[in-house]
């Protein structure tokens, strides 16, 4: 906490606050989106807008410290690792609540985990678990508990994993493991998304579709002395522009949806908001998916020819440069990521020659899948106009964010998706996490984030001996045996990597808090857990 008061007072400082006006408990903020959110359920949720509203109602066995990528024990107050690394033991804190007044113990933890690899939950985070033991009966529906997680009493849970695995605390760190309470999950059934309970910060107090969501201070959360806001409404269903000018106003506090890229260049050369906008680098890409189970996408010489003929640079441009061109998976800031791969180059003759040679010298016709909110339609219309001069008519679905992403999880229904908007965000800073859900096999699922439907075993498999590297002395190897898998990912094509983004927030001069709080690279956009109103009295 010290540190964070620290920052958030030099914050002040900076934006000439007065030097008193450290947090305080009270008061209130208004954030503002284009589009509904699409669910609460931390073992569905998967999207970056609800990301940081589902980290403020819920918590896991691991979190990150505020503003960083450390790890650090959150419902664990203490764990220990195995010397072979397959078991996990996690001491429980005390005097942890669910919003419905509960105590929790370890037997919600089991729950938790279990549920969200239970098929019935459709969780597209499931494969995150799957070498817990047991995990095989209860994704293939043959029971309906993990047999490597055990709760010896009500504060201790033990997880057994079948092979060592790198990333397993950032895995028990993400919203797929936090914990719910099972009394609450069967009363509303697959409504609970929308009547989300948890141990967080926040409370959920009511949500109207397409107007508003509320969330107040638990009053009895397990960490003394935050959250400081008492309440915290999300309005849903302006544009941007128009909540960039409410925000001028004094109406509202967060630009949810970020600064408006046609108002970009004015606001941010305007000296008046030098403190109010935040830049962050994310771990972040962008990029098209191409769907390998719709004809003649399944062809990868189709594949590449995409890959050579989108002009990354000018999307780029469209954005005011806000980002960098991408030529592979993952992003520069990743371990993992290989400076000296080069990618497909901008070559529209070439993206002809190996149409012809797929039998399509005179193009085919196609979908691309985009979020309607600006710019990303803009960006479509770039890639639709390259695709073009290679005789790839594409026909632009433009549609609201939850639409976009029920197509790209429905098998054979969405040929390309511009992910823009929903572009790949790390959920942990490790390079295994741009795979499993998002291009490995476990994520060709329903409902899944795999939209490209690729599927390679053989990667697969380099994959799991790549996370089963588990002594820090083999990081340097096990970052190249991951740039190596993503290099092979590449020749299938089932991407078109197009940029890096960095992200831009505002926020009014009514809201307080260490500006990386902002745009922390995990609790994506926002923590709230830890920014403060300044008018708080």
């Amino acid at each position: 906490m010290k540190r964070v008061l620290i920052a958030a007072a030099a914050a002040l400082l900076l934006s000439g606050l007065p030097a008193d006006a450290a947090p305080k408990q009270g008061g209130s903020i208004v954030i503002t989106y284009k589009d509904d959110i699409s669910t609460l359920d931390p073992a569905v949720g998967y999207d970056w807008q609800n990301w940081s509203i589902i980290k403020s109602i819920f918590d896991g066995l691991m979190d990150y410290e505020p503003g960083t990528t450390k790890l650090v024990p959150d419902l664990a107050e203490s764990f220990d690792i195995s010397p072979d690394g397959l078991t996990y033991s996690f001491k429980l804190r005390d005097g942890v609540k669910f919003h419905n007044g509960r105590a929790m113990t370890a037997a919600d933890v089991k729950y938790s985990i279990e549920r969200a690899v239970t098929p019935a939950t459709q969780s597209p985070g499931a494969g995150y678990f799957s070498n817990i033991a047991g995990y095989d009966d209860v994704a293939g529906g043959k029971a309906t508990t993990l047999s490597g997680i055990t709760t010896p009493d009500d504060k201790t849970v033990v997880i057994k994993l079948t092979s060592p695995n790198a990333a397993f605390l950032h895995i028990v760190a993400m919203n797929f493991s936090y914990v719910v309470p099972k009394e609450e999950v069967e009363k509303y059934g697959a409504d609970f998304g929308h009547h989300p309970v948890g141990t967080g910060a926040f409370k959920f107090v009511e949500w109207n579709p397409g107007q508003n969501l509320t969330l107040e201070r638990f009053q009895d959360y397990n960490k003394k002395g935050v959250p400081y806001l008492d309440k915290i409404t999300f309005e849903i269903g302006q544009e941007p522009t128009v909540n960039l000018l409410r925000l001028q106003k004094g109406e509202v506090d967060i630009l949810g949806d970020g600064i408006p890229p046609a108002q970009f260049v004015q606001v941010t050369n305007d000296p008046a908001n030098k403190d109010l906008v935040v830049p962050g680098e994310q771990l972040h890409t962008g990029y098209v998916a191409l769907n390998v189970k719709v004809k003649p996408l399944d062809d990868v010489r189709v594949r590449q020819a995409i890959n050579m003929a989108i002009n990354k640079e000018r999307i780029v441009q469209i954005l005011n440069g806000r980002a960098k061109v991408a030529n592979q998976v993952l992003p520069p800031a990743m371990p993992g990521y290989d400076p000296n791969y080069k990618g497909y180059p901008y070559d529209p003759a070439q993206a002809k020659k190996l149409l012809a040679e797929a039998g399509l010298a005179d193009g085919f016709s196609t979908e691309l899948y985009v979020m309607n909110t600006d710019p990303q339609p803009r960006i479509a219309q770039a890639i639709q106009q390259d695709l073009a001069a290679v005789g790839i008519k594409a026909d632009i679905k433009a549609i609201a964010q939850a639409e976009v992403i029920s197509a790209g999880g429905t098998e054979g229904q969405a040929p390309m998706v511009w992910s823009g908007g929903l572009a790949w965000i790390a959920d942990f800073p490790d390079p295994s996490n741009f795979y499993s859900v998002i291009l490995g096999c476990s994520g060709a699922i329903a409902g899944g984030w795999n939209w490209s439907w690729y599927c390679n075993p053989e990667l697969d498999k380099r994959a799991s001996a790549a996370d089963a590297m588990t002594d820090p002395a083999k990081a340097d190897e096990r970052n190249k045996a991951w740039a190596s898998i993503y290099a092979d990912v590449m020749k299938d094509a089932p991407w078109v990597p197009i940029m890096n983004e960095t992200r831009y927030t505002m926020h009014s001069p009514h809201v307080g808090g260490d500006p990386q709080l902002f745009v922390e690279p995990i609790h994506i956009p926002v923590n709230y857990d830890y920014i403060f109103s300044t008018d708080a009295q």
